[in-house]
C-alpha cells in the first residue's frame, strides 16, 4: 500500500495505519562493543610503543631476527580487532502488529534474512542455565525455531524476553478499544 491512496473523486488522501498495522514491540539488536574507536586507537598505540620497546632491547642484545616478531604480534593483534569491529555490522530487528511477527536478520556482510510470523502461533522459548540465567531464545511456530537475540548477554536476553513475551501476550489479545461510559 502506498502512503497515498486516491478516494472515489480522484483526490489524493493519506493512508492512517490501522490499530492491526500499529506496532506494538519493536527493537533492534545489535553487537555490543565495549571498545570504542579512540580506545582502539590508544590500546593500538600502547601495544606497538612496548613491542617496539621490548624488540629494541632484543636488537640491542644482539638478537635483531627477535624485532620482527614483536611486529608481527601487533599486525595479530590489528587484524584480529579489525575483524571483530567488522562483524559488529550486523544487527537483528524484530517488530511485533496485531497481525505480524517480523524477524529480520542482517549480517555483518549485508545478507538479510526476513521471516514474517503470526503472532497468535508464535512461542518464545527460553533455554535457561541454573547458573548463568538465559543462555538462548528461539521464536517457535509450526515446529520451526528461528534463534533470537544471540548478541544479548544473559541478563539482556531476560529483559528482552519478558518485553518480546508481553507484545505477543498483546497481540494474541487483539485490539481493545475505550468506551467512554454513557455513549
Amino acid at each position: 500500500m502506498s502512503a497515498m491512496d486516491h478516494d472515489n473523486s480522484g483526490n489524493r488522501v493519506s493512508a492512517h495505519a490501522t490499530s492491526a498495522d500499529a506496532k506494538i514491540f519493536s527493537a533492534r539488536i545489535t553487537p555490543h562493543r565495549s571498545l570504542s574507536p579512540r580506545g582502539f586507537l590508544i590500546f593500538m598505540l600502547c601495544i606497538g610503543a612496548l613491542s617496539f620497546v621490548c624488540g629494541m632491547i632484543f636488537v640491542l642484545m644482539g638478537a635483531w631476527p627477535i624485532f620482527g616478531f614483536f611486529g608481527l604480534d601487533v599486525l595479530l593483534i590489528y587484524l584480529a580487532f579489525r575483524a571483530n569491529y567488522r562483524s559488529a555490522g550486523a544487527y537483528e530487528e524484530v517488530t511485533v502488529t496485531a497481525v505480524e511477527l517480523t524477524l529480520r536478520q542482517v549480517s555483518h556482510r549485508g545478507r538479510v534474512r526476513e521471516w514474517t510470523l503470526n503472532p497468535l502461533w508464535v512461542k518464545l522459548e527460553r533455554i535457561v542455565h541454573e547458573e548463568f540465567g538465559i543462555e538462548r531464545l528461539f521464536l517457535v511456530s509450526h515446529g520451526r525455531r528461528l534463534p533470537i537475540a544471540a548478541f544479548l548477554g544473559p541478563n539482556e536476553k531476560a529483559s528482552f524476553a519478558r518485553a518480546l513475551s508481553s507484545a505477543l501476550g498483546e497481540a494474541r489479545r487483539g485490539p481493545t478499544r475505550n468506551v467512554a461510559v454513557g455513549e
